[in-house]
């Protein structure tokens, strides 16, 4: 597979997989996922920095994590998280997409949907039969973007609604 993916209509961009244990990608990690906190869509809040310090690492170890970056000139400027599932209905490996982040400025450029592209390069070679990822409600432009990499809405039976995610902590 190849690791480098550049994208012809995001001007000096490229789309690169993570390397967890590159102290440069886990900087980039740490940032992206902060800068995603703070925004309203992500809690508002700063993720504490043992967090932002150690989350690439602890994501090496989970089998089959996956993160895929955007980089212009250097600067990460997108990145998508992923965790492995399993589908019962399809007896396959699937694909959940856990965070997109495109930071402010570089928006409306094409960047989420090359990240996409990405993961669903990767997927297909693990022989995933699926992708699946959560999306606020207000949050319209995401689902937009979501929707122009071919998502849709979950549901198995139109008359009983479309699929809720729900959470429970475990603190």
């Amino acid at each position: 597979m190849t690791n480098t993916y550049t994208g012809a209509d995001i001007v000096g961009a490229d789309i690169v997989i993570a390397d967890y244990h590159n102290p440069l990608h886990q900087q980039m990690i740490g940032e992206l996922m902060n800068h995603y906190a703070c925004d309203p869509m992500g809690g508002g809040e700063a993720l504490p920095q043992q967090i932002t310090d150690t989350l690439a690492l602890k994501m090496s170890a989970v089998p089959n994590a996956l993160t895929v970056l955007a980089l212009h000139h250097g600067q990460a400027v997108g990145l998508i998280n992923t965790f492995p599932g399993f589908s019962t209905f399809k007896c396959q490996p699937l694909i959940n997409i856990h965070d997109v982040i495109v930071r402010d400025g570089f928006r409306g450029q094409g960047i989420a949907q090359k990240m996409m592209q990405t993961v669903e390069s990767v997927a297909r070679e693990r022989g995933c039969c699926k992708l699946t990822l959560e999306v606020l409600e207000g949050n319209g432009a995401a689902q937009e973007s979501y929707r122009r990499s071919g998502f849709a809405g979950y549901e198995l039976d139109p008359a009983m609604g479309k699929a809720m995610f729900w959470q429970k902590f475990l603190d």
